[in-house]
């Protein structure tokens, strides 16, 4: 697979990739502003994408930098508490990432608006007594959750950079890590990411926020 260079995205330099794209085409570009409002809320509503997603997908919830959780938009220097399927870290039962940059630009000459939320795993918030980064990917890791708008389509994507296993950690969490990082690398991270992006577009399926 082809790395895509995307003004926004971080450069991929060693370690796994990928690319999750999903796209909605529409009737008219009046069309396309309105629903891309509908998906501006969604993509905001970090608590609620394991509704949209259904059982089976990680539970996201939004923590604030003093890690307390949070029932709002997210900003820079939150946190996001990942509960994936399977054995959670064992530094603190979850895997967490801290958003490290939100931007809106333009990443093509034909799209009129983007949105970006860029991540990377972290140390559990709010607690000094956590030495380790609490995630199965490295701190070198990134998670880009990008949403864009065309003249008649909307777009919802994920975009993974720099994905190795986290080796800081102690023995078992570090087995833990080679393992669920080397699933994520072959793939099943990606499909995780593809059920995301096509509920995030899917407001017929899920109940749309306003």
């Amino acid at each position: 697979m082809k790395i895509k260079e995307i003004p926004g995205i971080p450069q991929q330099k060693k370690g796994g990739f990928h690319n999750t794209e999903s796209i909605k085409e529409l009737d008219s570009p009046e069309m396309a502003v309105k629903e891309f409002a509908i998906l501006k809320s969604r993509l905001y509503s970090v608590n609620q994408w394991k509704d949209f997603c259904g059982d089976g997908f990680a539970d996201f919830r939004l923590y604030d930098s003093s890690g307390n959780y949070a029932d709002r938009s997210p900003v820079k220097g939150d946190f996001m508490r990942i509960d994936i399927p399977g054995p959670g870290t064992i530094e603190s039962g979850y895997d967490w990432v801290k958003i490290t940059d939100i931007s809106n630009q333009h990443t093509k000459e034909d799209e009129f608006e983007n949105i970006s939320i860029t991540c990377s795993p972290s140390k559990e918030p709010g607690s000094s007594d956590k030495k380790h980064t609490a995630h199965f990917y490295s701190s070198d890791a990134t998670s880009t959750f990008m949403i864009s708008r065309g003249n008649t389509y909307i777009k919802a994507a994920v975009y993974g950079r720099n994905e190795t296993a986290n080796l800081d950690a102690g023995f078992l969490g570090t087995v833990r890590n080679l393992a669920i990082a080397a699933g994520g690398m072959m793939g099943v991270s990606k499909i995780q990411w593809k059920r995301l992006t096509d509920a995030l577009l899917d407001f017929k399926m899920n109940k749309v926020l306003l």
